[in-house]
This record gives C-alpha cells, sequence and structure tokens, in this order.
C-alpha cells in the first residue's frame, strides 16, 4: 500500500524558517472560496491576513469548573448561594450560574478562553450571592501559569479553598526609570515614578486614589496623590545617596490613600540595588507584586472546589508548512475507504479515549474550511460500519465517528436546535410545575394547596404529570417536524449521506428501522437530549434549572430517547412507569420517521442553490439586546442616557434595531473597528459597559458604549467583536478605559483626547465559541501536534498496512526522510 509523502513543518527542523517544500502530488490545495464551503455552514470567516515568515505564539486555557464541597454558611438559613468568578491577571472573564441553597453546589460548566501567551494566573473566587447586600467572598483558588506549565495533562483535582487577603490582592504595572549617578563624592540613585495602569480598584466608586512611596536604606519619599484613578500619572524623581557596597533593596510601593480609614496596599516592586549599579540604567513597566512578608494566620476550613485546568501552547507557523499535511489528509478523504494509506483510520486507532473529542473537533473544522466536511464524515460512517455487525450496537460506542458528529452538530445546528427547542425549553422553565411520574419519587406535600382545596393524591399527580409532558412532548414534535426547511442543508446532505450508507449495510426488512435509529442516534440521544437535561450548557438558558425543573427535563429527555430508539421493547422495559407517555412516544415514532424521511430528501441541485442563497448574506456570528450611548458634546454621561436596542453583528457590520423583527440601521461597517474594549466601572457606574472604538467614513475617531447585563455577555459581546475584526488594518494597540468627560479623560485626567491610551488592548483575549471563524492555520497545528505524538505508533501500524510485494515507502528519518 502506497501513502502519500508528509513533509513535516520545517521551522521544527534545524535552520531556517520558511515553508516547506511542496509534496510531489497532489496538486497544491488552496483554500475554497466561499461558494466552495459546505452549504449551510454559516461560520463567520476572518478576512485572510498577510502572511510572512513569522510564527505566532498562541496560549489557550481550558476550563472546567466541576464542583464544590463543604463550603461555609454565609446566610442565616445556614446555607450558601455559590457561584463562581474566573479571573485571568484579575480580569474577570467568566461568571458560573448560581447554585441556590446549598454548601456543594455542582456546576459542571466548560470554557476555553485564548489568551496572551504573557499572562500569569488564573483564578477562581467562589462568592456567596446575596440579593439586598454586596456578595460574600467565600475563597479562592489561584493557579499560576508556571504551575500549569508543570502539568502537561492540565491540573485536575480537588484543590483547597483559601481566604481572599486584600494586600495579595494587587493587579496592575508601574512605569519607572532608574539611574545610577556617578558624582565625584559618591553616586546617587535617582528613581523616576513616572505613571501606572490598572490598579486595583480600592474605592467604592471603583476607582483609587493612588501614590507611590519609595523607600531606600532608611529613607522614605512619597509622590503626591493622583485623585480617583487607577492609570496614574506622576512624572515625579527621587534621588537617594548610595553608598558603596550597601546591601538593602530598593522598594517601590503603590498605595491607595485614604481619608478616614487606613491607606490600602495595591503592590510594590523590589529592587537589587548592586545589580542595578553595575546595569548604571533601567527602565520600563513592572508587575506589581503582593506583600508576603506577613506570616499568614491559621485559615479555617472554607471547603474545596473540583477543577479540570489544561494550558495549551502553540508555536502557529506560516500556512505553507501546513500545506502538505492538509493536503495529504484532504486527499484521503477524497479517496474514501479506497484510499491507499489509511490515515484517518491510523488516526482513529492511535487516538485515545481522552483526546478524541478534541482531535474529532479539530479534524472536522480543518474539513470544513476545505469544504470537505460532509466527505469526512462519509468516510467515518464507512469505516464504522465496515466494522459493525450488530444493528443495535450502531454509532453506540465513542468512536471518532460519533465525538465528529456530535461536534458537527454544535458546529453547523446550534442555531437550528435553538429554534427547535428554545421555546419549549422555556416554557418548562417558566411553568415550574411538579412533574414526576415515579410512585416511589413523589412527595405530595410539594404539591398540596392553601385553603379549602385539598392537597393532591398521588394519583392526581402522576396523571398531572403525565399529561404535562405529552404537553412539552408533542409540542418538540411538533416543532421538529415543521423544522425541515430551517434544518442547514449541510446537516441535511450529511444524514442523508448516513441513512444511505446505513441502509446499504442493513438491506433487510427486519432492519428497516436501522437507518431512521442511526439518524436519530445523533439527533436525538447525542444533540436533542443533552440539550434538554443542561440547557445552559447549550445556551439555551442563562441559569442552571432548581431541582424541580432539573426533573421535568430529565423525564422529557427520557421521553425524547425512547421515541429516537422508535420504541424498542428494549427501551420499553427500562422504566415501566413511563408507560403513560407511550400513546405520545408511538405517535411520535411516526411523526419523527415522517421527520426524517422529508430530512434526508435533500438532492445535490438543492444543497448548491441553498449554499449560493447564503453565500449572498453575512453570516450572523451575535445578537441580542443593549444599551447604547454614544457621547456627543461635553455633556455629562449618565446610565440613565443609554438606550435599550436590539443588536445584531455580522461579518459586515454591527447593527442595531428597536425590536429583533424591524429595519436593521448600521451602526459600525466592521472594516473600521479598531478596539472592541472594557470600560472601567466608575464611568458609567456599571462594570458590564464595553466600548467600540472606530473610524467613521470620514475617517475621524469615532467610539460607541453598549452596555451588557452581566460579565458572561460582556465578555462574549468583546469576544465576538475581536473576533471578526482581528485581522483589521489600523488596529490599536492601547486605549482609554474611561471616557472623555468634560476637558480630560477621567481614566487617567489627561487633557488631551487624542492623547495615547493609558492601558493596553486585548485584542487576543477571546471565549472559543462554536460559531467561531474558521482558524486554518491552528487546526492544521493542532493535527500535527497529535501524530507527532503518535509517530512511533503511527509507524508500526504504517509498517503492518504496507507489509507485502507491494509497499510504500516508509517513514524513517526524524526529518521526515522516506526510503
Amino acid at each position: 500500500m502506497k501513502w502519500e509523502r508528509f513533509v513535516r513543518p520545517r521551522a521544527y527542523l534545524p535552520g531556517p524558517v520558511g515553508p516547506a517544500p511542496p509534496a510531489p502530488s497532489p496538486a497544491p490545495a488552496r483554500p475554497p472560496p466561499a461558494a466552495a464551503l459546505d452549504p449551510g455552514v454559516r461560520l463567520p470567516r476572518a478576512r485572510t491576513p498577510r502572511r510572512g515568515p513569522t510564527m505566532a505564539k498562541r496560549s489557550s486555557l481550558f476550563i472546567r469548573i466541576v464542583e464544590g464541597k463543604n463550603l461555609p454558611a454565609k446566610d442565616i438559613t445556614g446555607s450558601s448561594d455559590p457561584y463562581c468568578i474566573v479571573k485571568v491577571d484579575h480580569e474577570p472573564i467568566i461568571r458560573t450560574a448560581t447554585v441556590w441553597k446549598t454548601l456543594c453546589p455542582f456546576w459542571g460548566e466548560e470554557y476555553q478562553v485564548h489568551l496572551l501567551p504573557t499572562f500569569h494566573s488564573v483564578a477562581f473566587y467562589v462568592m456567596d450571592e446575596d440579593a439586598l447586600s454586596r456578595d460574600d467572598v467565600i475563597g479562592k483558588v489561584c493557579l499560576t501559569r508556571d504551575t500549569l506549565a508543570t502539568h502537561p495533562k492540565g491540573f485536575s483535582g480537588w484543590a483547597h479553598l483559601t481566604e481572599v487577603d486584600p494586600d495579595e490582592e494587587v493587579q496592575g504595572e508601574i512605569h519607572l526609570r532608574l539611574e545610577v549617578v556617578l558624582g565625584t563624592r559618591a553616586c546617587r540613585l535617582r528613581c523616576s515614578v513616572l505613571e501606572a495602569r490598572d490598579l486595583a480598584p480600592k474605592d467604592r466608586n471603583g476607582a483609587s486614589d493612588p501614590f507611590v512611596r519609595v523607600r531606600y536604606n532608611g529613607r522614605t519619599q512619597e509622590t503626591s496623590i493622583v485623585k480617583k484613578s487607577r492609570y496614574p500619572r506622576w512624572n515625579e524623581t527621587f534621588e537617594f545617596e548610595l553608598e558603596e557596597g550597601a546591601a538593602e533593596a530598593l522598594c517601590v510601593e503603590a498605595w491607595d490613600w485614604d481619608l478616614v480609614s487606613r491607606n490600602d496596599f495595591l503592590g510594590k516592586v523590589v529592587f537589587n540595588v548592586q545589580r542595578l549599579r553595575a546595569a548604571q540604567q533601567e527602565e520600563g513597566w513592572f508587575r506589581l507584586q503582593p506583600d508576603q512578608s506577613k506570616s499568614r494566620r491559621e485559615e479555617g476550613n472554607l471547603g474545596s472546589l473540583q477543577l479540570e485546568v489544561r494550558l495549551r501552547d502553540e508555536m502557529v507557523l506560516p500556512s505553507g508548512c501546513y500545506q502538505p499535511l492538509v493536503q495529504l489528509l484532504c486527499h484521503e478523504v477524497k479517496l474514501g475507504t479506497q484510499s491507499p494509506g489509511q490515515l484517518i483510520l491510523l488516526i482513529e486507532e492511535t487516538t485515545s479515549t481522552e483526546c478524541r473529542q478534541d482531535v474529532a473537533t479539530t479534524l472536522l473544522k480543518l474539513f470544513l474550511g476545505q469544504g470537505l466536511a460532509k466527505d469526512f464524515l462519509d468516510l467515518l460512517f464507512q469505516l464504522e460500519l465496515g466494522r459493525t455487525s450488530e444493528a443495535n450496537t450502531l454509532f453506540r460506542s465513542n468512536s471518532l465517528a460519533s465525538k465528529s458528529m456530535e461536534s458537527f452538530l454544535k458546529v453547523a445546528g446550534m442555531r437550528y436546535l435553538h429554534g427547535v427547542l428554545g421555546p419549549i425549553i422555556d416554557r418548562v422553565f417558566e411553568e415550574k410545575k411538579y412533574v414526576e411520574l415515579d410512585p416511589s419519587k413523589v412527595e405530595v406535600k410539594d404539591v398540596g394547596c392553601s385553603g379549602l382545596h385539598r392537597p393532591q393524591t398521588e394519583a392526581e399527580v402522576l396523571e398531572q404529570s403525565a399529561q404535562t409532558l405529552r404537553a412539552h412532548l408533542g409540542a418538540l414534535l411538533s416543532s421538529l417536524s415543521r423544522s425541515v426547511r430551517a434544518c442547514p442543508a449541510v446537516v441535511r446532505a450529511t444524514f442523508r449521506q448516513l441513512f444511505r450508507r446505513v441502509r446499504e449495510r442493513f438491506p433487510s426488512a427486519q432492519d428497516e428501522n436501522v437507518p431512521f435509529i442511526a439518524v436519530t442516534s445523533f439527533l436525538c440521544l447525542r444533540f436533542i437530549s443533552p440539550a434538554i437535561m443542561a440547557p445552559k450548557l447549550f445556551h439555551l438558558r442563562e441559569r442552571h434549572a432548581d431541582a424541580r425543573t432539573s426533573r421535568t427535563l430529565l423525564l422529557l429527555a427520557k421521553a425524547v430517547q425512547n421515541v429516537g430508539n422508535m420504541d424498542t421493547p428494549a427501551s420499553r422495559a427500562k422504566e415501566a412507569w413511563m408507560e403513560p407517555l407511550q400513546p405520545t412516544v408511538r405517535q411520535g415514532v411516526a411523526q419523527l420517521k415522517d421527520f426524517i424521511t422529508k430530512l434526508v430528501d435533500i438532492q445535490e441541485k438543492e444543497e448548491l442553490d441553498l449554499q449560493r442563497a447564503l453565500s449572498l448574506q453575512a453570516p450572523l456570528v451575535k445578537e441580542g439586546p443593549l444599551f447604547i450611548h454614544r457621547t456627543k458634546g461635553k455633556g455629562p454621561l449618565m446610565s440613565s442616557s443609554f438606550k435599550k436596542l436590539h443588536f445584531s453583528l455580522t461579518t459586515e457590520a454591527l447593527s442595531f434595531a428597536k425590536t429583533p423583527s424591524s429595519k436593521k440601521s448600521t451602526l459600525i461597517k466592521l472594516a473600521h473597528i479598531r478596539a472592541a474594549e472594557k470600560v472601567e466601572e466608575k464611568s458609567f457606574g456599571s462594570s458590564h459597559v464595553m466600548q467600540v472604538i472606530y473610524t467613521d467614513d470620514a475617517g475621524r475617531s469615532q467610539t460607541a458604549y453598549l452596555q451588557c447585563k452581566c460579565v458572561n455577555e460582556l465578555n462574549q459581546w468583546l469576544s465576538a467583536l475581536r473576533k471578526v475584526s482581528i485581522n483589521n488594518t489600523g488596529l490599536l494597540g492601547s486605549y482609554h478605559p474611561g471616557v472623555f468627560r468634560g476637558d480630560k479623560w477621567s481614566c487617567c485626567h489627561q487633557r488631551d483626547k487624542t492623547d495615547l491610551g493609558c492601558d493596553k488592548t486585548r485584542s487576543r483575549v477571546t471565549l472559543q465559541e462554536w460559531n467561531d471563524p474558521l482558524d486554518h492555520d491552528l487546526e492544521a497545528q493542532l493535527i500535527y501536534r497529535h501524530l507527532l505524538g503518535v509517530e512511533a505508533t503511527l509507524r508500526e501500524k504504517h509498517r503492518q498496512l504496507s507489509a507485502g510485494p507491494e509497499a510504500g515507502p516508509v517513514l524513517t528519518g526524524p526529518g521526515g526522510d522516506w526510503t
């Protein structure tokens, strides 16, 4: 068997960085135009960046907040209402849902955050939500970048919560210039305190009143106090006599001045004077450090937090370096099961259970970018069918086919899922009815009535519950039946291929339901049912369900699974108490089969027509209600001046309308965006305001201020705006986190409106979403890294496949040489 040649990216080999030589065959595969992509997948595409010989280092954090245990009671009821805030370098990026009235909360929430490689730490703060007062801090867990780097497979396990010490809650940087000035009699140490940025807000107004204290050799000097600023500028210089051989360090401390109470510590930087004497001069931004000179007092039991945190650093090369690998993979998929190399099969056999989902998602996105997602999934279907002998075990394991199809449905079908399932989930949450079908779990007291009405009996509870579930199941099946045309064309075409392949493999009359069950095993069992049981994880709700609603959702998901299993005797026998739903389930089976028959009845021409229609539309990236304030003149900027509108972000523009169905007006053209950043809390009295800096048609700089309802919504909008504008020309490297009020900036008090910003922009800090723009180079790098990790196994597998009189070339050398 012959295998196409795979050349390693040359940057991993000795010598200069540059594109690898082209593979001998096939012809180089160029990224397809929009019209060549899989129809129906409307992932936003970042504009093609200028390619050069440079490499880009990218860091990302996978975070799973599992649960907490043994938390202290913060409420008078003897319980707490815990939630988690995740901060990267003290910047809040994630807030979990609140779990009410418990000391052992379960969250089970997963996130992936893309970060600058220079980040220092990630901290998890467990909070207790209070309706009438400020939320209480229970404790925190902090993981430094260095700690995560020592765990290649990630940190996983329980971590004890520690007390939050105000003197350790420091952030920001200070700009200093240090010089050793030579004199005739003695040397002098000159310290210029220039400015600081992103200091911790210590006052209730969201700001601080910072000053700097410089200490050396028993002498202390202080700067002036800058009121109400986290971005102060001092430009003050202090001198100290430098004694020969003195070993004392120079200490620069930042403090928040308070009139009544004691000053708050903002951080410090300590310098070795002997090293300064040798260097003569040093200038730069220095990260403020906490005061760790105090001995920590004994802490009480604050409970524990179970976490999974994995750091991934990737050095992404120019696109040309990955072309041989991408060509090889595409060639394999195009040939399908006739491919002599069977690389996809080898990848599946060498992928462990732990990383199979990541590999499946990466491969899927890579082939989506090449317009071959349907062909890739079809190949996996054939491989799985080839090794399946029993129809009832088909696609039931966590194979590469199953994991790839799960990822595909989330990438291509999430908006479709929201349209079908969203209204039903909303109704369940709004009704909050007590629903139970299992007689052993019925609690009559939960549904009893007060006053003159008698309590319901167990039989009445069971009957009412059955009616409620029948109504929800019927509504869901009706919504699904009407959704054929709303289903993305690429999803329909993929299910068509699956249906055909399964019918060819199991053609007998006794297996007539097998093709339908193959479709429902993905659509119902791996997509709709998980979304019903965990709507927050599928972005159908902002909060987790309470215990009563969770039970309703679980029973509804079980009913959907029974329908998806085509009401087999095996599924009925598991839980006999589900019998009251059987009439609706049987009717649902007929509805579902009719729906699938129509769903897979899509011809190639219809695919292409839908594809062309979609290619004329700018894909929607994000939409939702926001409050807007646009600055004009010198008037005051108050939160009451924000106006609620419905916003839509596409790959062309940020638009708004009075209502979701109203005519949209363009606010900002996407190509004109120069930055999307947070606004500091004191500017509008809210920590959930962002600013979009852009240029108007005349080239003038403008700013739109948009207020979100929570930290999650804020970061989701910032992520979406940053991703779609990441390749814009003229992106800003700095910005003002305040507003220009009156005659000065509220953040740094500078009076020049065109003054360069006082803080760094964070255009690379984003949250991973299923509808993210495709990143061809990153996906190719992730596949390359995976192959490199299983290289020895791949060699052995290839030798086994290649054994025979027509054996092809074998990869032998470390640089990818062939013999």
